[in-house]
């Protein structure tokens, strides 16, 4: 199977993921939390890092699940930076006057 190459607004995404797990975990080692997630602790090591910028949804509902992270909270967060980014890009209208009376 050929994965398609990232674009940059995914792996960006990614390391906005990685960046949240991490600040969710605090102080937590992340062998606790790997293990109480059911995943490998360098699984969760790729994830924080940003190395896996798409997980799978089972891995990221139990990541949060342990962390106690809504995952509503976490689509919020993620995707918060791009929301901004696309509003940003809008141009606004302007209306000149017209040359003809």
């Amino acid at each position: 199977m050929v994965r398609l190459p990232l674009t940059p607004a995914e792996v960006e995404r990614g390391q906005r993921l990685g960046a949240l797990l991490r600040r969710a975990r605090g102080c937590r080692s992340m062998l606790d939390v790997a293990l109480a997630s059911h995943i490998s602790p360098e699984t969760l090591r790729k994830i924080e890092s940003g190395r896996v910028a798409t997980p799978a949804f089972p891995t990221i509902a139990s990541i949060a699940d342990t962390l106690g992270l809504s995952l509503d909270a976490v689509w919020a967060e993620i995707n918060q930076a791009e929301r901004t980014v696309e509003a940003q890009s809008v141009l606004p209208v302007t209306r000149h006057p017209s040359l003809v009376s």
